[in-house]
């Protein structure tokens, strides 16, 4: 019985689906259960079970094999990467030997040729195969074996380059595979920032995921082709490769199965090289709503009821990267509306809203913030988002802005809420008008959730947590134990926590003073405002984040 017979009688695939397979099949000459595959009929996992049934090949999670690394290092990278293999034990004269090809017998013959061993083929997905591989051999591992085997692909060290040599380096098709390679492993690990990171003996990448860095594992050659993958990366963000004196930022667009990444690119000379840090920004997974953010419901409302005032300032503060314009792209979301006129002044532009008017930064031309805020307010807008108020200049643009009438959103760089009044005060603006037009801020920080698939319960050991955690004995809280879908760090996700300080006549009181943010602070607290290590430890109770990651993201 066939492969598509076998899997009609057991029900998973559909009469027209083997007949739809058989066509395309006589017109690629692919097998059928790839085919199949390919079409979205079944999915391999289910193929894979079917064959381990039929033919008495056992599945395993390799997720839960424990690797012998010296019997991985029996098979050369070429052959694994090139078949798709992971040696699993040697035990007796016999190679466990994981596939996601059963029925690929010649490679089968290659194996036991090569290191003299019977051959017991165990089944898992291509997927679990992939990332054991580059787990062990390294991101780009064949691609870097194609360029040392390649005859014509001359490498040269930093001094001895020129930049016609890099420009046909970096245009030749392993290099422009190898970092393309590099940034699909970075989509499909969820990461935020790539960094390429020259060292005197060694190129190392980590990408950014749920705001940690991770290491990724290269093959050692690939310092060999650093000046390659720095001139193709370059050539991607239309920089000059000649200049290795100076930083130069570019910015690079790309399209990988149907989603669109604006990937903001930073190059700076460094020691034995330069280093690149490029930031991923996905188009089509920004547009979080106000309730996805994270926020408990009462500062969900008193948020929501800032953001519809008529007029005023709304700040939001926090170091880079805690996710501020985020939030403000949320809040424009929840009111923007055919009635009402929506104007943006940012550097750079991350992402398109629909319904908002939106403005880039030009600072080579002088547009800049305040020359741009001043210019769009005779387009008779509503609402007007400001990137970030960075100097007094743009501070008195904004709350004139205020003060006429409109309702103004923006970041500032301030540890906490109730900084952000003292914050414009220090800028050199009148306290009379911070408290005519602060309405509130809002300090924010990003903390890892617990991963939904390996999320247990435990007891922590009481005298492990800070003070200010206020645990009770015997309180269960919950962390990930580490599985296949978070890389093995129990987090998987993140979320805000958040501190919201609304601007009471007793704390305008406090500003018109000149008080201290310490005094400000005590007066907000009294009138009921939650901490960010507070909202933090609300999060650890209910499940969602552990007390580490509160801990690393706030200070008590």
């Amino acid at each position: 019985m066939s492969i598509g017979e076998l899997l009609l009688e057991k029900g998973l695939i559909t009469a027209e689906n083997l007949a739809q397979a058989v066509a395309l099949r006589k017109r690629t000459g692919q097998r059928l259960d790839k085919t199949l595959v390919e079409l979205g009929c079944i999915t391999e996992e289910q193929v894979l079970r079917v064959v381990s049934e039929q033919f008495g090949i056992p599945m395993v999670d390799l997720s839960n094999v424990k690797i012998d690394v010296e019997t991985l290092r029996s098979l050369p990278p070429k052959l694994v990467y090139r078949r798709g293999l992971v040696p699993l034990q040697k035990e007796n004269g016999t190679l466990r030997l994981a596939t996601s090809d059963p029925f690929d017998l010649y490679s089968f013959d290659e194996v036991r040729m090569l290191t003299g061993l019977e051959i017991q083929p165990v089944l898992a997905p291509s997927d679990e195969i992939d990332k054991v591989i580059k787990t062990y051999y390294g991101v780009g591992g064949e691609t870097i074996d194609e360029m040392m085997d390649s005859a014509d692909l001359e490498v040269l060290g930093e001094n001895n380059s020129d930049s016609q040599d890099l420009l046909e380096m970096a245009q030749e098709a392993s290099v422009i595979k190898l970092v393309n390679e590099v940034f699909l492993e970075a989509i499909k690990e969820r990461a935020t920032d790539i960094h390429i990171e020259p060292y005197e003996h060694d190129l190392k990448i980590r990408y950014r995921i749920d705001g940690v860095l991770h290491e990724t594992t290269m093959p050692t050659q690939v310092r060999r082709f650093q000046a390659a993958i720095i001139s193709r990366i370059k050539i991607m963000s239309h920089l000059n490769i000649a200049e290795k004196r100076l930083p130069q930022d570019g910015r690079i667009q790309l399209q990988v199965g149907g989603r669109k990444f604006d990937v903001r690119v930073s190059v700076i000379p460094m020691l034995y090289g330069e280093g690149v840090v490029m930031r991923l920004l996905d188009h089509t997974t920004v547009h979080f709503t106000l309730p996805q953010l994270g926020m408990a419901q009462d500062t969900l409302e008193a948020f929501h009821q800032i953001i519809t005032r008529p007029h005023g300032i709304m700040l939001v503060t926090g170091p880079t990267g805690s996710g501020k314009t985020t939030t403000l792209y949320a809040a424009l979301q929840e009111i923007v509306s055919p009635s009402i006129k929506v104007l943006t002044v940012e550097d750079p532009v991350e992402y398109h809203i629909d319904g908002v008017n939106q403005i880039q930064v030009v600072p080579k031309v002088g547009l800049t913030f305040a020359r741009g805020l001043r210019h769009i307010l005779r387009h008779d807008p509503d609402v007007v988002m400001i990137g970030e108020i960075r100097d007094l200049e743009t501070a008195e643009a904004a709350i004139q802005a205020a003060l006429t009438g409109h309702l103004v959103f923006s970041t500032l760089h301030t540890n906490d809420a109730c900084s952000s009044a003292t914050r414009l005060l220090d800028m050199g603006v009148e306290p009379f008008l911070v408290t005519s037009t602060l309405e509130a801020a809002m300090a924010q920080r990003l903390v890892r959730t617990v991963c939904p698939e390996c999320k247990q319960p435990y007891q922590p050991d009481p005298a492990r947590l800070p003070d200010d955690f206020k645990y009770r004995p015997g309180q269960t809280l919950h962390h990930g134990v580490g599985c296949r879908k978070c890389r093995g760090t129990g987090y998987y996700g993140r979320t805000g926590l958040f501190e919201l300080m609304v601007t009471s006549e007793r704390i305008r009181e406090k500003v018109m003073d000149r008080a201290p943010t310490g005094k400000i602070l005590a007066t907000a607290k009294a009138e009921g405002l939650r901490l960010l290590r507070e909202d933090g430890w609300m999060k650890v109770r209910a499940g969602i984040t552990t007390p580490e990651e509160v801990i690393r993201a706030t200070k008590a």
